[in-house]
């Protein structure tokens, strides 16, 4: 399907698109797909130098209604909010408000409550904002635990004689009165938390509530309007998100909400509301490709070259030699001979996700309302390379 960018879901509506020569493959690969990892829905966007060519949803948005989905369905879009916070910070940074190598606790309001509690480790007073990007702040779910799903949610708030649900500021509140996993600066490890606290830099720096900035200063100036942090409780969906499922059919009790303490389907006991900037946003496939396309409309050349730079933490292995891939300030880059790849995946129980921006201008995103097959295959990493050679193969995308 072929089409000039859209300016938010009124206009996706209204537009009849015309498929491209070979857009065929498109459809047979994914409805396999589908079929294949018994996967209830996907939304499928391509977009190349300002247009989008593609967009078009596959399954159930909801089966139990039998919703289909369409390019507007929203999905929760998992950890590709870390690079949505990172040109958040960017913009910051390129604006002169906050440096890349100030300390994290120059920027973030509670610091001196939070250096009284015994527990306090010194080390957090060096993290820097670039060790939160990069995350080299010296947290480590691997050798800890991960504070930001359901179980962490439950666990902090019975240590902090709190009742479900608890803030964000509750999250630093515990994480601060732990000692660090690494020393910061020096190593990388995934770290959840670590984009909380540059959601709460957002906040204190701005005075606006992370969400508001993110929509008001990054997407509505290239014409996203329907991006926002996703909640809860299924009853709280947005108009146009899909049903999220659980291959495993493994169910919890909700931590808050309008059904608090009854049992219901995973994905919806996961605290969203703690979750935004680094795990919380919902979108539809092509606004995220509008995203990943229009960055040279909100950061400087300069600042996203800055943004998609080599980290040492991250991007040279023991002998200091660069590896084939990196994580860099917000997103995952393998260099190529022209240019380099930048992309990055989401995943939480009910959601598997992947956003590429390609070397040669195409852009993609791939949601899926399930997040992994029958045999717990994780549903972006199957679909990330194939996918490369079924854009490469469509013979017209009518540029």
């Amino acid at each position: 399907m072929s089409g000039t960018w859209l300016s938010g879901l009124g206009l996706l509506l209204s537009i009849c698109f015309l498929p491209a020569a070979g857009t065929e493959v498109i459809d047979q690969y994914i409805a396999d797909f589908i079929k294949t990892n018994q996967v209830p829905g996907a939304s499928i966007a391509i977009g190349r130098h300002g247009k989008l060519l593609y967009a078009k949803g596959y399954g159930w948005a909801d089966k139990e209604t039998k919703t289909s989905v369409k390019p507007r369905s929203l999905f929760r879009i998992a950890s590709i909010s870390k690079p949505i916070t990172a040109v958040a910070i960017m913009r910051l940074v390129e604006s002169g408000r906050i440096k890349l190598d100030d300390p994290m606790s120059k920027h973030l309001k509670g610091m001196p409550r939070y250096r009284r509690h015994p527990g306090f480790d010194k080390r957090i007073n060096t993290i820097t904002i670039r060790d939160l990007l990069r995350h080299a702040g010296g947290w480590d779910r691997g050798k800890d635990f991960d504070p930001m799903g359901l179980d962490g949610h439950l666990r902090i708030a019975k240590k902090l004689d709190l009742k479900p649900p608890i803030d964000v500021r509750d999250y630093i509140t515990f994480m601060f009165r732990r000692p660090l996993q690494h020393y910061p600066h020096v190593r990388y490890a995934y770290s959840n938390f670590g984009y909380l606290l540059l959601g709460r830099v957002i906040e204190d720096v701005t005075g606006m509530k992370y969400e508001a900035y993110v929509r008001k200063k990054i997407l509505a100036p290239i014409g996203i309007t329907t991006m926002q942090v996703g909640h809860l409780p299924k009853e709280k969906s947005a108009p146009h998100e899909v049903t999220y499922y659980d291959h495993k059919k493994r169910s919890a009790k909700a931590p808050y909400g309008p059904r608090r303490d009854e049992t219901v389907p995973y994905p919806y006991a996961r605290p969203m509301q703690v979750m935004d900037a680094h795990g919380g946003w919902i979108a539809s496939a092509p606004d995220l490709v509008r995203f990943a396309d229009h960055l040279h409309k909100i950061l400087k050349p300069k600042t996203i070259q800055t943004m998609f730079a080599r980290q040492p933490q991250s991007g040279l292995d023991a002998m200091g030699n660069p590896t084939p891939t990196y994580y860099a300030l917000g997103w995952m880059v393998r260099p190529q001979k022209k240019g380099a790849n930048h992309w990055h995946g989401g995943s939480i129980q009910g959601t598997s996700t992947l956003l590429v921006r390609r070397h040669d201008g195409y852009r993609w995103a791939i949601l899926f309302n399930t997040n992994s097959n029958p045999d717990n295959k994780n549903l972006s990493g199957l679909i990330d390379g194939p996918f490369h050679g079924i854009v490469n193969s469509v013979s017209d995308w009518n540029n």
